[in-house]
């Protein structure tokens, strides 16, 4: 299969993910990205290769080429049963895998997510996935059900951080509030200002004011 631009580009982009996606789920679970332009050298990316022995170069499984064959013949498929599934290795090492193909241009498959998790793994590897990682710092997160609680969560924080500090003279806390919230990312996101302006009792020229100078020091420090 010759591979386009844009095809070639889809899957750089799922190996830009990977890495996260393998320090969340842990050592042992080996996540491999496989690209169909080369059967025999199929793997582009791998993660904890180490529990198959195999490393970028290598070619697609019998089991991946067979299910990526039926899922190619048949549009009807239920591809549940496809996507996860239990396996023995040769080494008869018990496996949850899982395989996901990846489309690119005209809707073809373009190449494979492949994740095993390795049930023989010791009881202490499979535990540290499921567990906070050391080190780790512990952020607060707030699953808002809706846009408008977000920016109110983010202005709540906002603040509490710039009201409490008695360094930011009282005259110019509005802005540093408006820079925190700028820097956070707050104004992307659409109604932004107004939601901003109604949850500070300011006007929304205010706002346009200080995001105005906040983005003029944006570009002459560029």
């Amino acid at each position: 299969m010759k591979l386009t631009k844009i095809d070639k580009l889809i899957l750089e982009s799922y190996a830009s993910m990977l890495p996260g996606l393998s320090a969340y789920l842990g050592s042992a679970y080996e996540i491999s990205l496989h690209s169909l332009e080369d059967y025999q050298r199929s793997v582009i990316k791998i993660f904890n290769g180490y529990h198959s022995g195999r490393h970028v170069g290598a070619p697609i499984t019998d089991l991946a080429l067979n299910m990526l064959t039926r899922i190619q013949d048949d549009s009807d498929i239920d591809l549940g049963s496809y996507y996860s599934y239990n396996t023995i290795n040769r080494s008869g090492e018990h496996l949850k895998s899982s395989t996901i193909p990846i489309y690119g241009e005209a809707g073809r498959i373009i190449g494979l997510i492949c994740i095993n998790l390795y049930l023989d793994s010791p009881l202490s590897e499979i535990l540290e996935s499921l567990s906070m990682k050391k080190d780790s710092p512990e952020l607060n997160e707030h699953f808002s059900t809706n846009v408008n609680d977000t920016i109110m969560n983010l202005v709540t924080e906002a603040r509490n951080q710039v009201m409490f500090n008695s360094n930011i003279p009282a005259v110019n806390r509005n802005k540093v509030l408006i820079e925190v919230l700028y820097e956070q990312g707050v104004f992307n996101m659409k109604d932004s200002v107004l939601h901003v302006s109604e949850i500070l009792g300011i006007s929304r020229n205010t706002v346009y004011l200080h995001l105005r100078n906040l983005k003029k020091q944006t570009s002459s420090e560029g």
